[in-house]
C-alpha cells in the first residue's frame, strides 16, 4: 500500500458521499495509472474486525485500522482521512444492535464484566470506544489551516456572525480549584524508566491500576486529577447562577473524546441539575439499571416500564419551573444538552453558540443567551477570554479578518488525548502513587472516592518535530506566530522550557514569534486578525482541537473548509477532510427528503494535497499536474457556487461532486495530459443539463440506507449514482 494512495471509508455522511465521489476520483487517477484503494474504518468495521471469532468467514473483516497504524511508519505512506465516529458507549452499543440484527453474532458490551472472559470483550470493545481512530493514525502533528481559494472565497462571500456588545449576557463559569488545572503535576525524565501506578486505600491496600508504562528519555509526563467534591460545588453555583441571570444553561465537555473522564463529568452535571430524581427514585432507578452517565435519554428509555414513570415524569416537570432553562440540541425532538454525552462536543457547541451572539436553543426554539458551564480552567479560559474580547470589540467579520492557522502537538498520542489507558475513577478514599523502576515517588496525590485521576505523555521527538514544523511554518509565511503556553500549569511549564531551548537552534531574528498563556493569546491573535493579518497558532493536542473548530467557525462558516495535512514523523503524510460534527444530522435529512447536504470540500482538497504529495515522494509528473488542475477546479467549484446547498430541490453533495469532475476534466483537457482527458471533458458538458436533471429528479422522497452504522452499500450506491448518464461517462474512462 506504500505505493498507493489509501482513501478511507468511515461513517455517516463522508462515507455516504464516498459512494458518489470515491468513483470519480479513482477514474481519473486510474486514467493515469496511479492506485488508490478504499479501506474501511467505519465503526462497524472496527468492532467486526475485533471478534472475529464469534462471525463467518464471509462476515469476518481485517483489521484495517491496525495495518494502516502500521504504514504510517513507512516513508512514502499516504491516506486521506475522512472524519469517522468517536463512539460513545451509548452509539457502541447501538452499534452493536444493528449488527447483531443483521445476523453479526457479536457479544454484547458487558458494563459490568463478571469473569475472564466478560473482561476480556470489554477490554476489545474498549479499543472502539471514543477516539479510536485518530491516536493510530496520528503518527505526526497537526498543520492546519485555510487554502487561499478559500479564504478568497468566504471573504467575497461573508456568512454571517451574529452581534455582540457590552449588553450580551453570555458567561462562561468554570471551577476555581480542585480541577485538572489546579491539580497538575508534570516531569522531564532525563533518563528511561517504567512507571507503575498505584492506587492505595486508607487501611493499607495496594491496587496496581498501571503497571510497566515505559517511558523514555526526556518524555514528559503529567498527573492530575478532579476534585468531583469541588466539581459538586461548582455545578450547584453554576445553577444559581444561571437561574440567577436569566441564561440558559448549558455544559461543554468532550465525552466522545475524553471516553473516560468527560462522561462521568456529565453525569454529575445530570444527577446534580435532576437531584431530587436521584435521590426520590434511587432504588428503582438502580433496579432499572439508568446510569446517570449515560445522560436523560438511557434514563427515559428504561423506566419506560415502571409503575412509576408518570411520578418520576411529574417530578421533572416540579424540576424544570424551578432550575433554568436548559439549552437544547434540539428544540423539535425535546433533547436537551444533557440527553446524551456524545452530543456535547465543546468544539462544535462553543463556536455556533458564539457565532449566534452567545446564544443558545430553548425548548421552544428560540435563540436566548446562555451560561456555557466548562469545569476544567485549562481550556474554559479559552471560551472567555474570547466571549469578553467580542463583547469589548463586537463580533469578527469575516470580509475583512485575517486568517488563524494551527500547529498542533499531536504526534504519539500526545497530551490529554492518550490518557484514556491512564484514567480512573478512584474508587475509595486513599492516594495515588506513581513510581518509578528504582521505586522513587515521582507523583503522589490525597484523593476521594469517585475522583477522576489521569495522566498524559508528550515524547521529545515528537515536541521537537512540533517546534520544527511551527517554525518552518512561520518561516514560510511570515505570519505571527503564537506558542500558547500558560506558566500556571505545570505541563505547559515543561513544554515552554523545551521551546525556549529549541528556538535557540534557530536563526529566527527576522520572525515574530511570542509565547502566551491561552487567555492572553486569545485577545493578540483577535487583533491581529482584526487588522486583516495572519496568525499561526502553536498549541497542544486538545486547543489543537478547539481551535480548529473556533476559529474556521468564525472565519469561513465552518471547520470542513480547512486543509488539514498530518506530516508523519517518518516522512509520510494523512491528509484529513475537516469536521464530522454535523454528518449526523445531514444523515438525517438524508433519510427523510433524499438531499444530501455534506460538504465534500474538505475531500476535495485532502484528494488534490495527496496528489502533490505523491507527486514528491514517487517523482510523479502526472500528479503533480493533477493536483494543480484539481486545486484550480476547486477554485471554479467555489467561484460558480457549486457547493451544496441547505434545500431539497437545489443542488447536493452529488451535483458538486459533478461539477468537480466537469471543471477538472476541462483544466487537464488543457495540461499535457489533455490526450486523455479531452473525450471525458467533451461528454461532461455535453450532458450537463441531462446529468444535473437525473440527480435533482430523486429529490424530496424518503430512501433507505439498509442500515446507519453499517449500510447496504447497494442500496446507497443507487441512491448517490442515481445519475445514469454520468455512472455511464465515468465509467467508460
Amino acid at each position: 500500500m506504500e505505493n498507493k494512495i489509501i482513501y478511507t471509508y468511515t461513517d455517516e455522511a463522508p462515507a455516504i458521499a464516498t459512494h458518489s465521489l470515491y468513483p470519480i476520483i479513482k477514474s481519473f487517477l486510474n486514467n493515469v495509472d496511479i492506485d488508490i484503494d478504499l479501506v474501511d474504518i467505519s465503526l462497524a468495521a472496527r468492532v467486526l474486525s475485533s471478534f472475529p471469532e464469534y462471525l463467518t468467514k464471509e462476515q469476518q473483516k481485517e483489521d484495517s485500522l491496525n495495518i494502516l497504524g502500521k504504514l504510517t511508519l513507512e516513508p512514502k505512506t499516504n491516506i486521506i482521512k475522512l472524519p469517522n465516529i468517536s463512539a460513545s458507549l451509548s452509539q457502541l452499543q447501538a452499534c452493536i444492535k444493528e449488527l447483531q440484527d443483521k445476523g453479526y453474532n457479536i457479544p454484547n458490551y458487558p458494563s459490568s464484566p463478571k469473569n475472564e472472559m466478560e473482561k476480556d470483550i470489554q477490554k476489545r470493545y474498549s479499543k472502539v470506544l471514543g477516539s479510536a481512530v485518530n491516536p493510530v493514525l496520528r503518527e505526526g502533528n497537526s498543520d492546519r489551516r485555510s487554502s487561499k481559494a478559500v479564504k478568497e472565497y468566504a471573504k467575497a462571500n461573508p456568512h454571517k456572525n451574529g452581534k455582540w456588545n457590552k449588553n450580551v449576557k453570555t458567561d462562561v463559569f468554570y471551577m476555581d480549584s480542585g480541577d485538572f488545572y489546579a491539580n497538575e503535576k508534570s516531569k522531564i525524565f532525563t533518563n528511561p524508566t517504567n512507571l507503575t501506578i498505584k492506587f492505595k486505600d486508607k487501611d493499607g491496600n495496594i491496587k496496581i491500576l498501571k503497571d510497566d508504562l515505559k517511558i523514555l528519555k526526556d518524555e514528559v509526563v503529567d498527573a492530575t486529577f478532579m476534585s468531583v467534591k469541588e466539581l459538586d460545588k461548582t455545578i450547584k453555583k453554576s445553577i444559581e447562577y444561571a437561574k440567577d441571570k436569566e441564561l440558559l444553561y448549558s455544559v461543554h465537555l468532550k465525552a466522545t473524546m475524553m471516553k473516560i473522564s468527560d462522561p462521568v463529568i456529565f453525569g454529575h452535571f445530570v444527577k446534580i441539575f435532576f437531584n431530587e430524581i436521584f435521590d426520590e427514585f434511587k432504588d428503582e432507578l438502580k433496579s432499572a439499571g439508568v446510569s446517570e452517565n449515560n445522560g436523560l435519554k438511557d434514563l427515559f428509555e428504561k423506566i419506560e416500564n415502571l409503575d412509576i414513570k408518570e411520578k418520576i415524569y411529574a417530578k421533572f416537570d416540579e424540576i424544570y419551573k424551578k432550575r433554568p432553562k436548559l439549552s437544547m440540541v434540539d428544540s423539535d425532538r425535546g433533547i436537551t444538552n444533557l440527553h446524551v454525552p456524545s452530543d456535547v462536543i465543546i468544539d462544535a457547541s462553543m463556536p455556533a453558540m458564539i457565532k449566534n451572539s452567545g446564544k443558545m436553543w430553548d425548548k421552544d426554539g428560540n435563540l436566548v443567551e446562555t451560561l456555557a458551564v466548562i469545569p476544567d480552567r485549562s481550556y474554559a479560559l479559552v471560551y472567555k477570554s474570547m466571549i469578553e474580547d467580542l463583547k469589548e470589540n463586537g463580533e469578527l467579520n469575516p470580509s475583512i479578518i485575517g486568517s488563524v492557522s494551527n500547529i498542533g502537538l499531536m504526534a504519539k498520542k500526545a497530551e490529554e488525548y492518550g490518557s484514556h489507558d491512564k484514567t480512573f475513577i478512584m474508587p475509595n478514599d486513599g492516594e495515588i502513587v506513581v513510581g518509578d523502576s528504582d521505586e522513587n515517588i515521582v507523583f503522589k496525590f490525597s484523593v476521594e472516592k469517585g475522583d477522576i485521576y489521569r495522566m498524559t505523555q508528550a515524547k521529545d521527538e515528537a515536541i521537537k518535530n512540533w517546534i520544527n514544523l511551527a517554525i518552518s511554518r512561520a518561516k514560510e509565511t511570515g505570519y505571527k506566530t503564537i506558542f500558547w503556553l500558560d506558566n500556571k500549569r505545570e505541563h505547559d511549564k515543561n513544554i515552554k522550557k523545551i521551546v525556549l531551548k529549541e528556538l535557540k537552534k534557530y536563526d529566527i531574528s527576522n520572525l515574530d514569534i511570542e509565547i502566551l498563556n491561552p487567555y492572553d493569546a486569545i485577545k493578540v491573535t483577535n487583533k491581529t486578525i482584526r487588522d486583516g493579518k495572519n496568525c499561526i497558532s502553536v498549541t497542544g493536542n486538545v486547543l489543537r482541537d478547539y481551535l480548529t473548530d473556533l476559529y474556521p467557525i468564525i472565519e469561513l462558516g465552518t471547520s470542513a473548509k480547512m486543509l488539514s495535512i498530518v506530516p508523519f514523523l517518518n516522512g509520510g503524510a494523512m491528509f484529513e477532510t475537516g469536521a464530522g460534527g454535523s454528518a449526523p444530522k445531514h444523515v438525517l435529512q438524508l433519510i427523510e427528503e433524499n438531499h444530501l447536504r455534506w460538504d465534500s470540500l474538505g475531500e476535495f482538497m485532502a484528494i488534490a494535497q495527496s496528489l502533490e504529495f505523491f507527486g514528491k515522494t514517487h517523482n510523479n509528473e502526472n500528479a503533480n499536474i493533477l493536483a494543480n488542475a484539481l486545486d484550480i477546479a476547486i477554485s471554479k467549484l467555489l467561484k460558480n457556487g457549486k457547493s451544496p446547498k441547505r434545500k431539497v430541490g437545489e443542488i447536493d453533495n452529488r451535483n458538486s461532486h459533478f461539477y468537480l469532475a466537469l471543471y477538472f476534466a476541462k483544466e487537464l483537457e488543457n495540461s499535457k495530459l489533455g490526450s486523455k482527458f479531452s473525450k471525458l471533458a467533451k461528454n461532461l458538458e455535453d450532458n450537463k443539463e441531462k446529468i444535473n436533471i437525473e440527480l435533482l429528479k430523486t429529490q424530496g422522497k424518503k430512501v433507505d440506507l439498509g442500515g446507519y452504522y453499517l449500510f447496504d452499500k447497494k442500496k446507497v450506491d443507487e441512491i448517490m449514482r442515481c445519475s445514469k448518464t454520468l455512472n455511464n461517462i465515468i465509467d467508460e474512462m
